[in-house]
Order: C-alpha cells, then structure tokens, then sequence
C-alpha cells in the first residue's frame, strides 16, 4: 500500500488497515473480491475512502475479531453506582469467555456515549452451542428440491435472484456437540456461526451473568434487563452489517441488510415473493415465521378478495331489480305511507321514501349473493389454516424446527423466573435442583390476574353501554334538527339522515374509546404478566396473547355485535314501546330503518376497521419516518469512517421483546373483522389485502431502516395465535349464520316470495312487512310535540316495522302467523347453514393432512441418516482410540498416519 506522509496518528491507521486488507485477503478471493483493487469497484466508495480507517465496520479495532453485541452507556450523576455495577459485569463477562473492547465516548458524535463491544471466541460459542443444542450442518442435503411446476414461466416476473431466496445450500444438520466438532463441515470456525447465532447465544449469557460481588449472592442483580432497566446501560442490541442502502466495504460482511432493503423492504417489489430463508438467516426463525405467515394470509386474502368483489358486483348490476327499494322510493307508495315516530316528543311522522337513498345502499350488501358468499368465507377459512399447517410444516423442516420445543422448552426458562423464584425442588427427571412457585403463591397471582381482566372487561361493557346511551339520547337530537330531510334540507337531506348521522357520530366515538383503552389495557395486560411469573418464554408469551387478544376481541367487536344483534330486536311496539333504563329515563331503545339493520352495520365495521389500520400504519410508518428522518438524511451524506457501526445504530428504534406480538395482534384482530361479520360487508377483505400488500413492505422497511438488529430467537409456529385462529373460524360461521338470519332482511323476503305472495315476485313486500298503529292510541309521551303541516287530520294511522296484527283485530297487536313462520325459516336457515358449512370445514380438514408427504419422507430420511452416520463415526473413532493404544512405533512413524479429520471425512 502506498505511504501516507504525516503524524504517528496517520501511520498507525494505515497499519490497522493493512492488517485488516492481509486479514481479509483469502475471504475476499472466496467471494469475488481478490485484492484491494477489486474492492475499489464496490458502488459507493471512491479512492479517498480507501485511504481512511473505516470506521463502518463490524469487527475489533484489530479487523479480526468480529463485534457480535454491542452496550453502550453514559456517565451521570449516579456514576459510581453504575461504573461499579458496570465493572463487576464486565468482569464476569469475561470470566465466561467473552472478549471485550470499549469505544471512548470522545469518538462519539454526543461525546457523551460510550460503546463496550462484545466478541465471543469460538470456546464460548461451541460451549453454548453445544448447551442450547443449535443444529449445524454435517452433510450436504442429497435430496433434490427440484419441482415441475406447470406454467412456471408465469411466476418469473414474481421471481427474486436464487441467491437471494437461497442464500446458502440445503445442508443435513444435528444438534452440535462441542466433543464431535470433526464429525460437522467447520471449514472455519469464524465463520462457522452465523451472525444471528453468534448474537443468540451471546445474549443468552448477557441474560444470566451476575453483576454482584464475588462471594455475595444478591439474585436480583443478574442479567442485562435489570442493567438496562436501572439506567447503567443505556441499550443492548448486535449490529447491523452494514448501511441498507449500499454495500459493506469490508468484503467479510456478508451485506445481507442491503439485500433485504433491495429485493424486499422497497415498495416497488410488493408483486414480488419475499425472501424467506433470507429473512430467517439475518433475523432469526422467529421473525421469519412471522413473514411467512402474513405472505400466506395476503395470499389467502386474494381468492377472498376476488369472491367478495363478485358479490358486490352482483349487488350493483342487480340494483335496478331491486323491487322493494323502487316501491320505497315511489312517490304513490313510500310516498304515502306514514311512518311512526322513532323517539319520543322530538321525532316526527315521517314518510316511509324518505329512507330511500339507504334502501339503495343496503341492496348492495343485502342480496342473494350474501348468502353464497357467507358459504365461501366459512370455507375459505378452513382452507387457508389447513394449507398454513402444511406450509408451516415444510418450514418446520427446512428450517431445523422439528423437534425445537421438545428439546429446548427447559432451555428458555426466563432469567426473571430463576431470579424471583428462590425455593427449590429436585427435578424428577433430570434429578437436578430448580427453581419453582409454590402452589399458594400462584393461585394468589392467578386470582388477582383473573379480576384484573375482568374489571377491564366490564369498564369495555360499561364504555359500550355509554355509547349506546349516546346513540339513543343523539338521535333524538339529530331527529329534531332533521325533521323532513326531503323538505327541510333538501342539499343534504337525502344523504344526512337521523339514523345515518346517528350511526357514524358513534362509531367514530367507539373508535376513539378503543383507541383509549388500548392504550391504557397493554401496560395493565403486561404488568399482570410478569406478576404471574411465567416460567419459560413460551409460556410468557402464550399467557400474554391470550390476555391480549380476549381484551381486544370486546373492545373491538363489541359494539359490532351489538349492531348486528341486539339493535332493533328489542323495540317494542307504539304504545308499548322498550326502554334501556326503563322509562323514567326516556332512552327508548334503537329501531332498524325499514331495509334492516344491516347497512348500520357494514358502516361501523367499516369505520372501526378502517380506522383501525389507518391508525397503525401512521403509527408504524410515519411516526418512526419523522423520529428518524433527521438523522436518516444526515447519515446519506457522511463517509462511512465518520460515524461507527455501532454508533449508527444505536439511534434507531429498539425492537422490543413484544415487537412482534403487536404486529400478530393487528393482523388477527383484521382476520375478525373479515371473517366474524363479513356477510355484512363483502369488501372487507379486499380492503384487508391492500392494507396488508402494505404492511409487509411498511414491516420490511421498518426492521431494515428504522429498528435496530433484534436478538435472534427460535420459534417453530405461531404459537397460541393459531388456537385463537382456529377459534375465531368456528365462530365467524356461527355469526354470519345469524346475521343473515337476524340482521339481514334475506329470510323475511324469501318466505314473502314463496309463502304468501301468489304472483312470485316481491311486489308489495314493504307494505306486507309494516304494521299498522291507530295514532290516536299513542301515549303523550311519545308524542311529537310538533304537528307537520303535510300531516292532515284525516291520517288515523302510521306504520311500522313488524308482523302484527292491525287495531279493531280480536288479536291486535299481537304477532301474526307470518312472525312466527319468518322467525321458524330464520331458525332452520341457521341450523342448515351451520350444519354445511361445518360438514365441509371438517371434511376438508381431514382429507388435508397438516404435513405433506415429501415433508415426512425428508424427516425420516434425515433421522434415518443421523442415526447411520453417528454410528460409523462412532465406530470409526473407537477404531482410531484403538489403534493408537497399540502403536509402539516412533513419533516420526506416527506423524506419517492420515490425519485423523481426514479419515472420519472419508467415513462420512
């Protein structure tokens, strides 16, 4: 390299680097790259750079060993606690094996932070390999992978590079044992490891070491959260390789963070698949599952979309077929038909074709093709969680995940439950002592958990109840601004009606309580889960969905169903019409518009679930987008030698242990929406695969740009979402049962067609579905206090929705034989409906095995060929052991031997 004149400084960095190029040289060859020339043509970099110590880099100062977690913190005015503290850790951080170097904070941009680099050496990560049993390849894969897909050349637009859906071979892999490292394919015990290994296993010490005095035993003080919770260390997170929009310097940095933003974090490769293996490689299985699972969903999501977009098709091109609508809205007849008053004193009588507009509306959601698409989605859903268990099950195997949880439940016990659990008891199985709660303790934190929930359930009932309230007490309100929208206010009238007005004014403040309580409920839902002191990760993780998700599923569905079931089932009749707080409150409970009540509700899943992604994609994307755009621009425009690796990412976001399970809460909560009421709002899953084409590039850009690098962690499913997914399945063919039954208007027109109309057609159905009220039986009470002058004295009469019989009738009042017949054909539409559709789900179920047979076929194979190659390299070791207690000849004879690595390799 040519000479730099200058300062012993200057020299010195140009020593660091040729240590670094010498260091470099044999990896940069197997990669491309062989010698610095060759480098100079990486995009980016120019000839001053070459010249300069890269500080951009993710190893030592030595350019050898590499950076595998990074700590930084801060001096203050609580120093000397923390440096104490800080000093006893570090100390038993190296008595564990692990190197240590330490970044002044004069090399900081704040000249405040200081940054201690960890590395562990191979001892350390062979040791803990061998103790977490992490799988490692022993032999090349011999089973091909090749499939003839028909019409493959369809997919290629679809398609990314192979080298970035496969970044390395398919590889026969075993549990690592530190005493047979020569029956696994290290090659190079630098880069045996991967970076998310390297940094799992390195946190997993960080998670354990003491920080306390030697000779003293205070448990509390133990592992790196209490040191981040305490203020001695200001973050904990591994790196990084390099910048996401260009390519590392250092030819040893594999780069994969640029290529994930390149082929995968871009909203321009939305059509294209995502980069799995890629994924689970830098990230680790856990957030790769995760991937996984919603570009499945989004898959699913299309076929749904597709169906229910036909459905709403078929509602538009039948819109001037509709017979009841026209009948509505005609002057000669929803003209003249005198409706009752819907509340008290301030409602008016109003004309039956001022609900026109909405009679429309509701066609488009309310026709026969619900029906058949109510069908599909029940289906649909068995299809989309059998094909996941399948897929799912590939993964499993293709990404070492078969036998995780059997033999690492015990190996995730939670550093919390070791630490706060102090009484003992011998394990029956492996006969060791460990920590334990006694049965007192826990059933006392179950039973405070368990009235915590509850108490938060009823405050969501008791919210929903003051919004029904709202309803009732604002539509009078609304009833008395907007007496005669044809009439009064004809720009608006036709649009902005009571019941409209009412529904959206609600929804909307629905929304914003939800978005309250959510707000409060996640740190009330953790805090009682770390008090039951769960005792592995897994179990934490479980008990906290569950708590999550039952909070969740009413404070979000609740006033769903309350749309879909109860309003309008409870009113009453003129004369005797239903109270929420009885009458002394003057809160008469809600009435459907003549069309039903089912166009109220596609407009409040519409506006919770709408809102509800708007919501998090401005919280996901904008608001990280202006924390970092600052320092994101800023950072573009500087060499990589003026700020450090680890500097660099030290001010992004920290992804939280829960990181991920906010991102399945979201994703659950929408599969509801889309499954629980879709019958009154076919286009729901379109909506939900747009917003979810969106969420896996918002998601993508997020843990590439915005998030520091997480922890790798193991995980071989989705855990307890998929119990809730199962759950939410069975149930959303229960609810669309109903609603087509309840809330939709489908079944009372049906029996009309073929029970009592001769000419089979639906003309006069809407005179047929209202009753007849003498006005002059209507208490005072409920009275208009307003006469409208188009109401002459020769009206005796008014209108309302139900099947009773007339006044002067020797039954009046009371409900007709059509009542119970419409109530009969609604109950047998239920059980037939529910009888089909789970008839199918479970025949699909069982002819769809959750693991396919090629799957089954690799997994035995691969048992088969552990369990051979084992035994011969246990067979050939002895033979090796024996043969050498017999040998007599000199050391010169024996060193003439074949090299014991290359026997074994020619066994295998």
């Amino acid at each position: 390299m040519r000479r730099i004149t200058g300062k012993a400084k200057d020299e010195t960095l140009i020593e660091l680097q040729n240590a670094t190029e010498s260091q470099t040289g044999d990896e940069n060859s197997g990669n491309g790259v062989s010698s610095l020339s060759d480098r100079s043509t990486l995009p980016g970099h120019t000839e001053m750079d070459k010249l300069q110590p890269n500080k951009d880099t993710v190893f030592f100062k030595d350019g050898v060993r590499r950076i595998d977690f990074v700590l930084s913190y801060v001096d203050d005015k609580d120093g000397e606690k923390k440096q104490e503290r800080r000093r006893e850790f570090e100390a038993n951080l190296e008595k564990a094996g692990l190197e240590l170097e330490t970044d002044d904070k004069s090399a900081s941009k704040d000249q405040k932070t200081y940054f201690l680099k960890i590395h562990a050496p191979w001892d350390v990560l062979a040791t803990y390999a061998d103790v977490l049993k992490i799988k490692v390849p022993f032999k090349a894969s011999d089973i091909p992978n090749v499939k003839d897909v028909p019409l493959e050349w369809l997919s290629h637009p679809f398609r990314l590079p192979e080298h970035i859906m496969h970044p390395q071979p398919d590889y026969f892999t075993h549990a690592f044992d530190k005493t047979k490292t020569d029956f696994f394919l290290i090659n190079d015990k630098d880069t045996f490891f991967p970076p998310s290994t390297r940094n799992r296993i390195v946190y997993y010490i960080l998670a354990r070491c003491p920080y306390y005095k030697e000779g003293r035993k205070d448990r509390d003080k133990t592992g790196i959260k209490r040191l981040l919770s305490n203020g001695t260390y200001t973050a904990a997170f591994p790196l990084h390789d390099c910048r996401y929009w260009k390519r590392a310097r250092n030819a040893e940095c594999e780069s994969e963070r640029y290529n994930l933003y390149e082929h995968w974090a871009r909203f321009l490769c939305f059509y294209k698949e995502q980069p799995l293996n890629l994924i689970r490689k830098y990230y680790g299985e856990k957030i790769g599952i995760y991937f996984a699972w919603l570009g499945f969903y989004t898959e699913m999501l299309f076929f749904a979309a597709v169906m229910g977009l036909i459905c709403f098709t078929y509602g538009v091109l039948s819109y001037d077929d509709n017979i009841s609508s026209k009948e509505i809205c005609d002057a000669d007849i929803g003209g003249t038909i005198v409706m009752c008053p819907l509340c008290d004193k301030k409602c008016p009588f109003w004309k039956l074709n001022s609900t026109c507009l909405s009679s429309w509306q509701s066609h488009l959601f309310d026709n026969e093709g619900t029906v058949f698409f109510a069908i599909f989605m029940g289906i649909w859903v068995t299809l989309f969680l059998e094909f996941w268990k399948r897929r799912q099950a590939r993964l499993e195997y293709e990404w070492d995940l078969v036998d995780f949880e059997e033999e690492q439940q015990q190996l995730q016990i939670r550093p919390e439950f070791e630490i706060r659990c102090t009484n003992r008891r011998l394990n029956k199985i492996t006969k060791e002592m460990e920590p334990y709660l006694p049965v007192s303790s826990k059933c006392a934190r179950y039973c405070l958990s368990s009235a915590t929930v509850l108490l938060w359930i009823s405050l969501i009932v008791a919210c929903i109840i003051g919004v029904i309230a709202y309803r009732l007490a604002v539509y009078a309100a609304f009833a008395s601004i907007i007496k005669d929208p044809m009439r009064k206010i004809q720009l608006v009238g036709r649009f902005i009606t009571p019941q409209l007005a009412t529904s959206v004014t609600a929804s909307c403040i629905n929304f914003v309580i939800i978005m309250i309580l959510n707000f409060f409920y996640e740190r009330v839902a953790i805090w009682i889960t770390d008090m039951e002191i769960p005792k592995t990760h897994l179990e934490y993780e479980n008990r906290l969905t569950m708590k999550m998700f039952l909070f969740q599923f009413v404070n979000y569905y609740s006033s769903c169903f309350y749309v879909a079931f109860f309003k309008g089932k409870f009113v009453g009749y003129p004369g005797e019409y239903s109270y929420m707080f009885k009458k002394w409150k003057k809160l008469r409970n809600e009435e459907c518009d003549p069309g039903g009540c089912l166009i109220e509700l596609t407009t409040q899943l519409v506006i919770v679930m709408a809102g509800k992604q708007l919501w998090g994609n401005i919280q996901e994307a904008l608001l990280p987008l202006l924390r970092n755009l600052w320092s994101s621009r800023k950072g573009r425009h500087n060499p990589d030698n003026h700020y450090s690796r680890c500097e660099q990412d030290h001010v992004l976001l920290n992804f939280s242990q829960l990181g991920l399970f906010y991102e399945y809460l979201e994703m659950v909560i929408q599969f509801g929406f889309i499954t629980l009421f879709v019958a009154s709002f076919p286009l729901a899953p379109l909506l939900a695969l747009f917003n979810n084409i969106l969420e896996i590039r918002v998601d993508a850009w997020k843990f590439t740009t915005q998030f520091r690098r997480p922890v790798a962690s193991k995980a071989r499913n989705i855990g307890a979402w998929q119990e809730i997914l199962n759950a939410v399945a069975i149930l959303s063919v229960v609810t669309n049962a109903f609603i087509m039954a309840f809330t939709s208007d489908m079944i009372p027109r049906l029996v009309y067609l073929y029970a009592y109309n001769n000419k089979s057609s639906m003309t006069g159905y809407v005179n047929n579905s209202l009753s007849i009220y003498n006005i002059s039986q209507i208490h005072n009470d409920s009275m208009p206090e307003e006469r409208d002058n188009w109401l002459d004295n020769s009206t005796t009469t008014c209108r309302y929705r139900d099947y009773r019989y007339p006044p002067g009738h020797e039954k009046a009042y009371n409900h007709t034989m059509q009542f119970w017949h419409i109530l009969a054909a609604k109950m047998a539409f239920i059980i037939i409906m529910e009888h089909v559709v789970f008839v199918v789900k479970f025949f699909v179920a069982w002819l769809i095995p959750d693991v396919p047979s090629d799957v089954k076929a690799r997994i035995k194979r691969e048992r088969y060929l552990i369990q051979e190659y084992l035994h011969n390299y246990e067979v050939e070791r002895l033979k090796l052991q024996l043969s050498a207690s017999f040998i007599t000849e000199p050391q010169s004879e024996i060193s003439s031997t074949p090299d014991k690595h290359e026997v074994l390799s020619e066994c295998l």
